[in-house]
């Protein structure tokens, strides 16, 4: 772990010091603030359970998950095991995380029903292309050890998207994958897709945080019905967000932590988040978001941190 992430990780740790207990992850959800935004939100009662939003070809999908970005090895699958125990139902991975092995083991690990998860990669940049796009997505399923895939994105932009599209709409219609969304397309990549795409994405995963809101892509995307997910919902705690003054004053408002504030944040404006943690305090922490509502002066007030910039220029 590098210099910066071991500061933010101090920084929550210090901030969870000093906020109230956790709750357990065994925490029936409330219906306070249900997005309407992105589609209509399921609760199902029967369960401790997340809620769905309903993509535009009629797949439920988690509205929050967990992210598996920068988790290798045992540490990755031991993670993704213990946000299964906790209620995550969407797991998050891509080729280029070179993870895809361990979350396959975690969900074996798991002893739950595939049929019960909701499973995404992505097709890196070196896949680029109709028969190399085929070749990775078997490659993926591979590692995995699936049958098949919930999701699959286009990671980025980059190549021969057409022919990437093409393959992965025939992999699609050939029920390998319930559905098809691209990752990092901005509003104009977006309407060249469009321009002749047979099956339209049913999500944009785009960087998307209280500094970083994406006003412009979020409406688009809610104007052509698909779906918002926000990769890194935390910015990794760069530029102090886990220590935001405006973030940490509504937190002791609602005894949550500067997390719980932002992934609400995210929930009430109809966005998938997908946090990412190994800390199981974190993981069960992350769960426990849907038992208060953040009322309008709080989300004004979070709304005025946006700063429209990328808190990842090296990833642009």
């Amino acid at each position: 772990m590098n210099s910066q992430n071991q500061k933010n990780q101090m920084n929550r740790r210090r901030f969870l010091q000093t906020s109230t207990k956790l709750a357990a992850a065994g925490i029936y959800l409330g219906v306070f603030g249900m997005p309407e935004l992105f589609g209509n939100v399921v609760m199902d009662k029967s369960k401790v359970s997340i809620p769905d939003v309903k993509l535009n070809n009629g797949l439920k999908m988690p509205i929050l998950g967990f992210g598996t970005y920068g988790l290798r090895g045992e540490i990755c699958q031991q993670s993704v095991v213990e946000a299964i125990s906790a209620g995550y139902r969407l797991i998050d991975t891509a080729k280029v995380y070179g993870n895809e092995e361990e979350v396959g083991k975690a969900i074996k690990q798991s002893g739950i029903d595939r049929k019960q998860l909701f499973v995404t990669s992505k097709l890196w940049v070196d896949d680029a292309g109709y028969e190399n796009a085929k070749k990775g997505f078997e490659e993926t399923l591979r590692k995995l050890d699936l049958e098949y895939l919930d999701l699959y994105l286009i990671h980025r932009p980059r190549g021969d998207v057409k022919g990437s599209w093409k393959a992965m709409e025939e992999l699609y219609k050939a029920g390998k994958i319930k559905a098809i969304g691209i990752s990092n397309f901005d509003p104009a990549q977006l309407a060249d897709l469009l321009s002749y795409a047979k099956v339209k994405p049913v999500i944009n995963q785009i960087e998307t945080h209280a500094y970083f809101q994406q006003t412009n892509d979020y409406n688009v995307l809610k104007k052509d019905n698909i779906q918002m997910q926000a990769w890194a919902p935390f910015a990794e705690g760069r530029n102090g967000l886990f220590t935001n003054e405006t973030l940490t004053q509504i937190a002791k408002k609602y005894n949550k932590t500067t997390a719980q504030i932002s992934l609400r944040w995210h929930y009430q404006r109809g966005i998938v988040s997908i946090p990412r943690s190994s800390q199981k305090t974190h993981i069960i922490e992350n769960l426990d978001i849907f038992n208060f509502k953040l009322d309008d002066a709080d989300m004004k007030a979070i709304e005025k941190l946006d700063l429209n910039k990328t808190q990842f220029p090296e990833w642009s």
